[in-house]
């Protein structure tokens, strides 16, 4: 079985960002960068499946010459090869056009299953992963916990996925390969790169393929305006009445407002 997982560059959750002189995007000069986690988790659903049922794991990244550091530390993770579309401008394409260049550069390899994460960790705007798969013409599915090859015949699958519903629920699903998953953070535990892999990842095939030389269009259907910082304020709510109403009243904001509960 033939698994691609199209993983992500974002910022590290605790670097400190500023907004550049455009209003439109960040500083990117002197941050640190990270794999983005729902990626890391589809990642990690790959290598699973890789090794119960056989087959190969590439992974597929898009972005400037630095996404190769985290494109290494897949490799090192036990991904097979991977296959780097150089985009310079990739902050000025929406998620139609980034799933353009992922879908033009994965069609040529004709994968069994395309793995990704539910959403970015930057944008968060989890619509990459299903438009590639409207692209591709292919069935998909979001919000994957576990997924599971029930049937093989030839080179055709049955997949069985877990689905995370609302409020506790779950829903099991099956689908003919090659399909598109996208993957929920939480379903497995993540593994940490070896010695032996990260000495391996060095000798693995990582193919470069130019945005411009895919020929799709970088034209946006959205247009990022302006982007802001989440602005810090306080503020304090009386519960009126008697301690039974103030208790049921804090439960209902914990659980639907705070959504700590």
């Amino acid at each position: 079985m033939k698994i691609i997982v199209a993983i992500k560059q974002v910022p590290e959750r605790d670097a400190q960002v500023h907004i550049d002189s455009s209003g439109q995007w960040i500083e990117e000069a002197n941050l640190q960068y990270a794999m983005n986690e729902p990626d890391a988790y589809a990642l990690e659903e790959a290598l699973q499946l890789k090794e119960k049922a056989g087959g190969e794991v590439i992974v597929i990244s898009t972005g400037p010459e630095r996404v190769s550091q985290t494109i290494r530390e897949a490799l090192a993770k036990g991904a097979d090869r991977a296959i780097h579309v150089v985009c310079d401008d990739l902050a000025a394409r929406d998620a139609l056009g980034v799933a353009r260049l992922l879908a033009a550069a994965i069609q040529p390899e004709s994968p069994d299953l395309l793995l990704t994460g539910l959403q970015s960790e930057d944008l968060g705007l989890g619509q990459t992963g299903v438009i590639v798969a409207e692209l591709l013409g292919l069935p998909h599915a979001s919000l994957i916990l576990q997924v599971e090859i029930i049937a093989k015949e030839g080179s055709k699958a049955q997949i069985k996925a877990r689905r995370e519903l609302e409020e506790g629920w779950f829903q099991s699903i099956e689908l003919p390969s090659p399909a598109v998953l996208t993957i929920q953070s939480g379903g497995n535990k993540l593994r940490y790169a070896t010695l032996m892999g990260i000495k391996r990842a060095k000798t693995k095939e990582v193919r470069t393929v130019h945005a411009a030389d895919l020929g799709v269009s970088a034209a946006p259907a959205v247009a990022l305006e302006a982007i802001t910082l989440p602005k810090k304020q306080k503020s304090t709510q009386i519960l009126n009445g008697s301690a039974e109403e103030a208790a049921a009243a804090l439960v209902e904001k914990l659980k639907f407002e705070a959504r700590v509960l």
